[in-house]
């Protein structure tokens, strides 16, 4: 069985990796996709629309997981997983963002909930990148009927 505390230290890792990565990834579709502006029609306004939606939001969940990737790194520091997770609670607590529990909800549950987020985050990419073929696609015909 892993050490808890190389096993926050991973998932701290992991978290970081997926933040960066797909908060760059969401950037570099951002950045390229003004060559779709230039289409014509309703549905290239309607898409280019959708797509800064698209690219948002894993920009807003890249921010929440690099903050979560701190949280577990900062747990990994104590010696014991309960105060760990306590002194995760107790961050949270203070910024207001959450009242702080009687008993620290376990590491695999707090995994589950980062790994959903990362879910979400990879999902909302790949349906923005979906997106922008389509509108890609679009620009290239020229908005041609």
């Amino acid at each position: 069985m892993k050490d808890w505390t190389t096993e926050a230290a991973g998932v701290a890792r992991n978290l970081r990796r997926n933040g960066i990565g797909g908060g760059l990834l969401a950037l570099f579709l951002l950045a390229v996709a003004p060559v779709t502006a230039g289409a014509y029609g309703f549905t290239a306004a309607l898409g280019w629309w959708l797509l800064l939606a698209f690219c948002l939001v894993p920009l807003a969940l890249a921010a929440h997981l690099l903050f979560d990737a701190l949280l577990f790194r900062m747990a990994a520091s104590y010696d014991s997983e309960e105060a760990g997770l306590m002194v995760i609670d107790d961050v949270l607590a203070r910024m207001g963002l959450r009242p702080k529990p009687t008993v620290p909800a376990p590491l695999s549950q707090r995994v589950s909930g980062c790994r959903r987020l990362v879910l979400l985050q990879w999902s909302a990419l790949s349906i923005g990148i979906l997106l922008y073929a389509v509108l890609l696609l679009d620009a290239m015909d020229g908005g041609r009927p």
